[in-house]
């Protein structure tokens, strides 16, 4: 009985840690993430960060971003790893869906427009077949 227990345990604490590592950026950040526009091939997010603060962990599926101003930061990731970023306002840059916790380290806010790939857009291109 007590096996079946701790075993219940693990699963509830795996399948909430999942949960909550796949959760929707503007459900759980709505201070930094707003919806511009939204359809069935893509979801348009306006994104500010004031000076060195700190979103949540939330995840996105495959994306675009375009800076509108310079940005300098940091990504947190579930496993515990960091990456230091510094962008230029106009960069624009493509990213594979992922879970994390961005954090402006820089002594002024930044801007982007977040583009969310969706269906058939998300899926990684196929090489032609010959």
């Amino acid at each position: 009985m007590r096996v079946q227990i701790a075993l219940c345990s693990v699963a509830v604490c795996l399948g909430l840690g999942s949960m909550v590592m796949a959760q929707d950026a503007v459900k759980v950040d709505p201070k930094h993430y707003t919806v511009v526009s939204e359809n069935d091939h893509v979801r348009i997010l306006k994104v500010h960060y004031g000076a060195h603060e700190k979103s949540v962990m939330h995840s996105h599926p495959a994306t675009v971003a375009v800076f509108l101003s310079d940005a300098k930061g940091q990504f947190s990731y579930p496993d515990g790893k960091q990456e230091s970023f510094a962008l230029k306002a106009g960069d624009a840059q493509y990213a594979a869906g992922t879970t994390h916790l961005p954090e402006n380290t820089g002594d002024a806010g930044f801007d982007l427009i977040v583009v969310e790939l969706k269906g058939s857009a998300a899926k990684p291109a196929q090489a032609e077949k010959k």
